[in-house]
């Protein structure tokens, strides 16, 4: 079984190099133009599915069209809670998020979320892909991507980053992952 999971696209708090997770934020329209016309390089799936936000929505529009997908709503992003929307240059003198940043795996932020959390109900979204069996393509976000992969295949956060709209595809033997690439 293959399991592509691809990162949505640019949105203005991507160019502005913010902390968003429960953003409910849209993609740039020049970005949704740029993977619509990317589009044939993407790998494509008998089942698809999004985390349900507007940016992976959009995401997913712009790649596979009006296709049937499923909503995986424990695929969405980390909740960053007082970091929301704020920046490194805005945050880097706050202790709060000094202190979240000497462990940012283990840490939650302070009103957020920690990546345990998100990894935790990251495996379990993915538990029924894996349970069919049948090769799945789905638009998340990056961070969330990086989790299930340093979960996988070890590692840590930046041997994953992924700009956006890449990915990678996962393939698993049963529900073990033996191999990936990454895409496009």
């Amino acid at each position: 079984m293959k399991l592509t999971l691809i990162r949505h696209g640019d949105t203005r708090a991507t160019l502005l190099r913010l902390y968003y997770g429960s953003t409910d934020l849209a993609l740039l329209p020049q970005s949704a133009q740029a993977l619509a016309a990317n589009a044939a390089r993407y790998p494509k799936a008998p089942r698809y599915f999004t985390s349900g936000m507007v940016r992976t929505e959009q995401t997913f529009q712009a790649i596979y069209g009006p296709l049937p997908h499923k909503i995986l709503p424990g695929l969405r992003e980390m909740d960053f809670g007082r970091f929301e929307m704020h920046s490194y240059e805005e945050l880097k003198d706050d202790p709060d998020y000094r202190h979240w940043c000497e462990d940012s795996e283990h840490l939650p932020c302070p009103g957020g979320e920690d990546a345990q959390a998100v990894l935790a109900r990251s495996l379990q979204a993915v538990e029924d892909l894996l349970e069919a069996g049948i090769d799945t393509c789905g638009v998340i976000h990056g961070g969330v991507i990086a989790l299930l992969m340093m979960h996988w295949f070890g590692g840590i956060r930046y041997d994953y980053s992924l700009a956006p709209g890449q990915g990678f595809t996962v393939t698993f033997s049963g529900k073990t992952p033996v191999r990936y690439e990454k895409i496009p």
